[in-house]
């Protein structure tokens, strides 16, 4: 899949998929770089192999609940779902189909609010969610198995230290309201323990083939995820 960053505009396909990582920067423990989310969405999105063109990743999304850490950056639902409708006004008008590769949760609710109404607009757009069925939420052994395969260097396991356990759909209500820091003093939601590159390898295979799957279905659910 080329990249959009570095090729002119006559080399681009007619009508072609724009396929757009969208992440965060925002803590991930003592031992993942803030970036994580965004490495692993463009990771997928590279990985699944699409017949289109992948752009620049989106690096800013909606952190909010992590802002009790130094180094989180956010710029919040409202302006995430603003910057994603004129993004898509923009690009499908040269793009045939614009999909979101999404690998921050929090994203989800401005994902949610955009792609339906550039949709309704007559836009085909959709987002995808890089999900792994059953994997902890935040810093624990999926994204750092995940980033131990993707950007082995950014790992710093000699720093890593476990985090709250607790299932995320029993911490969400503090989560909400209080904010990670209130609820994990290390930032982490699960435990980084046992993480390996050869599963993050597995982990990454199994999202980049969802998405190569969803993606030939082109089935847009009404809120905009591509099922």
């Amino acid at each position: 899949m080329p990249d959009l960053a570095g090729a002119v505009w006559p080399e681009l396909p007619e009508r072609p998929l724009l396929v757009v990582p969208l992440g965060s920067v925002e803590q991930h423990g003592h031992h993942l770089p803030l970036a994580t989310d965004t490495v692993v969405a463009e990771a997928v999105a590279r990985a699944a192999g699409l017949d289109g063109v992948l752009a620049p990743a989106v690096p800013y999304g909606a952190s909010g609940e992590h802002e009790g850490f130094p180094g989180t950056v956010s710029i919040g639902t409202e302006a995430l779902a603003a910057l994603l409708v004129e993004y898509g006004r923009s690009a499908c008008r040269w793009a045939g189909r614009l999909l979101v590769v999404n690998g921050h949760g929090g994203n989800l609710d401005a994902l949610r609010r955009a792609v339906p109404l550039l949709r309704a607009e007559g836009r085909d757009a959709a987002w995808f969610p890089c999900a792994v069925p059953g994997g902890d939420a935040h810093a624990g052994r999926t994204e750092t198995s995940l980033l131990s395969h993707v950007e082995p260097a950014a790992v710093r396991t000699d720093r890593s230290v476990p985090g709250v356990t607790t299932p995320v759909a029993e911490l969400l209500p503090r989560l909400r309201a209080e904010g990670v820091r209130a609820v994990s003093p290390t930032g982490v939601l699960g435990d980084p323990a046992g993480a390996t590159a050869d599963e993050g390898a597995r982990l990454l295979a199994g999202m980049a083939a969802r998405l190569a799957a969803a993606a030939a279905r082109w089935d847009v659910g009404d809120d905009g995820r591509l099922g």
